[in-house]
């Protein structure tokens, strides 16, 4: 993320400016979030109530992953069996990532963020956690997680899964600590390069030395139908109800915001985003419609 000279700054006050004059909108979320280039919040609701997140959680997975130091995006993972025997037994979404592929670091990120494929969060955290086995790694992983949280100084945010399926109800975060994680993930430019993308199509090899195309569409809709959308993910869980963390920039400002437990997650992303930048893009939105093939989040 570019840093703010002090005339960007005095844009985005003149820019809030007349969004603050306006009415503040109404969202059916139970909670909302939403921060300018500055980390000055422009709209919230419920902001510090603790709330489960999803597969939002894999937005720090992610994050944990880009600042490993000489993290090498080009690295292979072979991929285990576990990985899919997990997402099968957990009825997680999936990168439908094949037994002996060897896919790329970022592959395996794209895998993560666009089809929010529990199989490539799970990769990604046996890769780069520390330990003798898959469930060691997994935690020393999930430990990274809540290290860089602490570092973050968030207070109300716990992991206790690398992709957001918590079957002990400790993976949780608020609204505020959310967008801190957002907007700190969309500091690389690797990350705002993968959640961006509408769609990722690449190749692996196979075990048997042949190839294999992988082709991935990201579940947010407010990518190709928000202007100046430009991330970030999606979240649904039993618990924590349809979630959206979302970006979008105009006139390089770019908002950061969060809606958790909403059904009307992207009408109200929506609506929060033209608070932000003075418009009124939410009344004509149309969403985008995803591929039969898929995944939804």
């Amino acid at each position: 993320m570019v840093a703010l000279t002090a005339g960007a700054l005095l844009s985005v006050s003149a820019l809030a400016a007349p969004a603050h004059a306006a009415t503040k909108p109404t969202v059916g979320s139970k909670g909302a979030y939403l921060l300018n280039d500055a980390g000055t919040a422009l709209f919230s609701k419920t902001p510090d109530t603790r709330r489960q997140m999803a597969s939002t959680t894999k937005i720090m997975t992610a994050a944990v992953v880009l600042s490993t130091k000489n993290v090498d995006l080009d690295r292979k993972v072979t991929v285990k069996k576990a990985y899919r025997d997990y997402v099968v037994k957990q009825g997680g979404s999936t990168a439908d990532l094949q037994t002996g592929d060897k896919v790329t670091v970022r592959q395996l990120l794209y895998g993560t963020m666009l089809p929010s494929g529990c199989d490539a969060a799970y990769a990604l955290a046996d890769t780069f956690g520390t330990g003798s086995t898959n469930a060691a790694r997994t935690k020393s992983f999930i430990a990274k997680m809540n290290a860089k949280a602490k570092e973050l100084k968030l207070k109300n945010t716990n992991f206790d899964s690398f992709d957001g399926i918590s079957s002990a109800g400790k993976n949780y975060t608020t609204p505020s600590d959310l967008a801190k994680i957002a907007q700190y993930a969309m500091k690389t430019s690797t990350f705002r390069t993968v959640v961006k993308a509408t769609s990722y199509k690449g190749t692996a090899p196979t075990s048997k030395g042949g190839k294999r195309t992988y082709t991935w569409y990201n579940t947010n809709k407010l990518l190709g139908s928000y202007k100046g959308a430009v991330g970030i993910k999606t979240g649904t869980g039993t618990s924590a109800g349809p979630c959206l963390v979302f970006a979008a920039t105009r006139g390089g400002k770019t908002l950061v915001g969060v809606v958790l437990n909403g059904s009307t997650r992207y009408t109200d992303a929506a609506k929060m985003l033209d608070y932000g930048f003075g418009s009124t893009t939410a009344k004509t939105m149309q969403l985008r419609t995803l591929p039969t093939a898929a995944q939804r989040d």
